[in-house]
């Protein structure tokens, strides 16, 4: 695991966060063999910035966390594209959540992960990941529910290895992770956590809109790269 000096917190903002971690991510720059995927959408605009500094395509994994009833920020697990779902059984055992309420909260998450990946993907096919490096990248982690369902699901992809980078996460999340990707970067572990928005100065919402902008310009961004290779 790499990790940075928790001086650089606070984060300017995502722009900033994503230049660090490109930084740090430094060692896989120039690889043909290296693809970022975003968790979108806050993972998008950093990831932007990784993949500008690393030279390398960018694509989406599509991820959805399963809020817990009643208390939504609060993820009791997640789903991602093809059927992964991971639970937190702490916070599912310490809610009481039933099965039925489960399933209520994921079929309503399937039907936004299907809007998404309309939104951003329309008809283009799902990212070459296989023998690859992919790098997933989100905006910080809380519980880690989404990302583990982003390993997850990638693995059953067969990539050749699955490297999580993230600014900002509670040191638990990290050493959970560790455990089921190849690599993780994180730049800073501060402890209390509280929530991935008390680490940056400006953390609005990301917009669909943004999303495909962002996507847009990465594929000509790389595509005029491999064009003057």
């Amino acid at each position: 695991m790499s990790e940075g000096r928790q001086a650089h917190l606070p984060f300017a903002d995502r722009i900033q966060a994503g230049r660090l971690l490109g930084k740090a991510l430094r060692d896989y720059a120039g690889r043909s063999d290296v693809i970022v995927l975003a968790l979108p959408r806050g993972g998008v605009p950093v990831a932007f910035e990784i993949v500008k500094a690393i030279r390398a395509p960018l694509d989406l994994l599509l991820v959805r966390k399963l809020g817990t009833p009643g208390q939504e920020e609060l993820a009791m697990g997640a789903i991602a594209a093809g059927g992964m779902q991971v639970l937190n059984p702490d916070v599912v055992a310490g809610c009481g959540i039933s099965e039925a309420g489960i399933e209520a909260v994921a079929r309503r998450e399937r039907a936004e992960l299907e809007r998404r990946n309309r939104a951003y993907r329309g008809d283009r096919p799902p990212p070459q990941v296989e023998k690859r490096c992919a790098i997933l990248v989100d905006d910080g982690l809380a519980t880690g529910a989404t990302m583990r369902a982003a390993v997850k699901a990638l693995r059953q992809r067969h990539p050749a290895r699955i490297v999580v980078a993230v600014p900002v996460a509670p040191r638990e999340t990290i050493d959970a992770l560790e455990a089921e990707a190849d690599d993780v970067v994180c730049l800073a572990t501060p402890a209390p956590f509280m929530a991935i928005g008390c680490w940056y100065r400006d953390f609005p919402q990301t917009s669909d809109d943004e999303v495909r902008e962002l996507l847009k310009q990465a594929a000509e961004t790389h595509d005029a790269g491999e064009t003057s290779r």
